[in-house]
C-alpha cells in the first residue's frame, strides 16, 4: 500500500474541490456565502453573540423568516452556533464559530469594498444605461 505525502493530499484536495466543475460541492457553499443576508449576519456577529431580535434590528429589511433560514444554513455549515439558555422566556443566542471567525475578514472586506466603491458602481451603471 502506497503512502501519500501531505503535498499529494493537498493536490488531490484541489482536484476534488474545484468550483468550476458542475458537481463540486463548493458551489453550494459559494451560493450560501454570496447571499447578502449571510454576509450581513456574519458581519453583524463579528461584534459578539446576539439574539435573533438583535440581529433583526441590526440588519434592516431582513424578514424574520429569511433571518431564521439564513441562521439555520450558517449553523448547518458550521459558521454559526446557536445556544439555548433555559430561562423565562428561553434565551437563544447566535455567535460565530472559529470557522465563521476565519471567514469574517473576507466577508467584511467585500462589504467594505461595496460601501467604498458604490459611487463608482453607480457611475458605471449610468454610463452603461446611457448607451
Amino acid at each position: 500500500m502506497a503512502t501519500t505525502t501531505a503535498a499529494q493530499r493537498r493536490e488531490q484536495a484541489k482536484r476534488d474541490y474545484d468550483a468550476f466543475l458542475a458537481a463540486c460541492p463548493t458551489r453550494e457553499l459559494l451560493s450560501t456565502l454570496t447571499d447578502k443576508w449571510a454576509a450581513l449576519v456574519i458581519a453583524a456577529l463579528a461584534d459578539g453573540s446576539q439574539r435573533h431580535s438583535e440581529l433583526a434590528r441590526r440588519i434592516a429589511g431582513v424578514s424574520q423568516k429569511m433571518l431564521t433560514q439564513t441562521l439555520r444554513t450558517l449553523e448547518r455549515d458550521g459558521l454559526v452556533t446557536r445556544t439555548v439558555t433555559a430561562s423565562v422566556p428561553v434565551r437563544v443566542d447566535y455567535a460565530l464559530t472559529p470557522l465563521g471567525h476565519d471567514l469574517f475578514p473576507v466577508m467584511v472586506a467585500i462589504k467594505t469594498w461595496a460601501e467604498t466603491h458604490m459611487d463608482r458602481v453607480f457611475e458605471a451603471r449610468a454610463q452603461f444605461d446611457a448607451r
